[in-house]
């Protein structure tokens, strides 16, 4: 069920489109066999990686990428037994690509032309690099990361930094993310919420733009 407040009755609801990077416009491949072929269970990786204990300092800038990253393969030695083995399967997850959702770029583009778009994203420090690699850095007018700013979704402050950025007040955001807990925060300080799950949502969602 998506969460959202009402679309107002002018012909251009939104003056910003605010989105979300990971499972919107980037979709990661799994690392299930990277694990495996490393002698761990599926799923190890995300559960030491993802914890809040290790997560929230390098997505609020806390640590870099780079500590965030060998702090999940210490953690993962103690699991395996070698630090060898740990650091070679960081090593080979840190060079996943994800892939990108050319259709969601499209309609960011097409939105683009009437209202600002923002990125906003919980990330480490290695976001602008990942961007630039995958010629994503110019998709958008601003990118907001978490790590530069020290605040991540869903703390409320960010939406407002983010509507502030883009110049639109609150009720004249939409913002989009596939992970609820974002979705309704955004949507309890008056922003226009969609929680992606299928790109005919999100075109359905930015199609008054184009009127």
């Amino acid at each position: 069920m998506h969460d959202q407040v009402a679309l107002t009755s002018t012909a251009r609801p939104y003056d910003a489109v605010l989105c979300d990077i990971d499972g919107v416009i980037r979709h990661w491949p799994p690392a299930d066999d990277l694990e495996q072929g490393h002698g761990l269970p599926a799923g190890t990786l995300a559960a030491v990686a993802f914890a809040p204990s290790r997560l929230d300092p390098a997505i609020t800038g806390k640590i870099s990428d780079d500590q965030w990253r060998s702090a999940v393969a210490a953690d993962l030695a103690e699991i395996c037994g070698s630090a060898v083995q740990a650091n070679a399967l960081v090593a080979a997850w840190s060079e996943l690509v994800p892939r990108v959702d050319r259709e969601v770029l499209s309609l960011l583009a097409s939105a683009r032309e009437v209202a600002t778009v923002v990125l906003v994203s919980n990330a480490t420090t290695r976001l602008e690099l990942d961007l630039a690699r995958q010629e994503l850095h110019d998709i958008a007018d601003i990118v907001l990361s978490s790590a530069r700013i020290g605040i991540a979704k869903p703390d409320p402050r960010i939406y407002f930094i983010a509507a502030e950025r883009a110049g639109a007040p609150l009720q004249r955001c939409l913002f989009i993310d596939d992970t609820a807990a974002n979705v309704i925060a955004a949507s309890e300080v008056g922003m226009t919420a969609l929680q992606y799950e299928q790109i005919e949502d999100l075109r359905e969602f930015l199609a008054p733009l184009r009127t």
